[in-house]
């Protein structure tokens, strides 16, 4: 923008909270993206004095590099459970807690449905990319069907781990929380409903409404073997049938 064109505006920068350094995430990963839109929200709610964000174990692991608000780390899959913790003594904090699918429903399974359970007033965001992607490709409890992974080089095969769990469904068995969601990151048009629903579910906090979930399929090239057009498209022709996008729970406050 020129000094002498004093009547242009700025109408669109980079998200204040988030920090202008180069990531280490892989060419084509969504992490970026759902970094971004977190930070968008974050600032357009202007909390990020008083955001605590929680990353355990995972590709996440080195969000804290990237978003500028007091960060706590957790151990693996333990992340609501600390965010239980910083909550209830921080009551006026507001609690991210953003972890994977291996760390959410693997290790993290029984602390993921007892924070839900008891309806506590955190933000958790699950990016769901259908594999370990930071300790090399394992397969998840998110890996599709027959879905080749490091550690199914033949396919997933249900009858011996099981199918692949839909959180979102799963969650919406509790009566606790308040809003759950399902979103992905591979196109324009699925970009804007998740920045839409990351908003939402950090905002039912400041407004204390109550436990706030939001699913992100997300691309991860590396792990899956694919080129990163390739993996954009993966998620429309594979993971889209099986975790289907949507809104599974909102619940509205006298505040909204």
């Amino acid at each position: 923008m020129r000094n002498e064109d004093a009547d242009v505006k700025l109408v669109y920068s980079m998200p204040e909270s988030l920090v202008d350094r180069p990531n280490h995430y892989c060419p084509g990963c969504g992490h970026g993206i759902i970094h971004k839109l977190l930070t968008q929200a974050i600032d357009e709610l202007e909390i990020r004095e008083k955001t605590i964000f929680i990353a355990p174990v995972g590709c996440s692991v080195l969000a804290y590099f990237y978003i500028d608000v007091d960060g706590c780390e957790a151990a693996h899959g333990r992340a609501p459970a600390v965010a239980t913790g910083l909550k209830r003594v921080h009551k006026d904090k507001v609690i991210i807690s953003y972890q994977g699918d291996g760390d959410l429903l693997a290790i993290g399974t029984a602390e993921t449905i007892h924070a839900a359970n008891r309806g506590e007033n955190i933000t958790v965001i699950f990016v769901n990319n259908a594999i370990y992607g930071m300790t090399g490709g394992q397969m998840a409890p998110t890996s599709l069907a027959s879905q080749k992974t490091k550690t199914s080089p033949y396919g997933r095969d249900p009858a011996d781990v099981g199918q692949p769990i839909r959180a979102c469904e799963l969650l919406n068995t509790l009566e606790a929380p308040v809003f759950i969601e399902r979103c992905a990151v591979n196109n324009v048009k699925n970009i804007l409903k998740t920045r839409k629903a990351i908003k939402k579910v950090v905002q039912n906090q400041v407004l204390n409404i109550g436990y706030s979930f939001v699913e992100i399929l997300s691309m991860c090239p590396t792990g899956w073997g694919m080129t990163p057009q390739r993996a954009v498209e993966w998620i429309d022709e594979a993971m889209i049938p099986y975790y289907p996008l949507g809104n599974f729970r909102k619940k509205e406050s006298d505040h909204v």
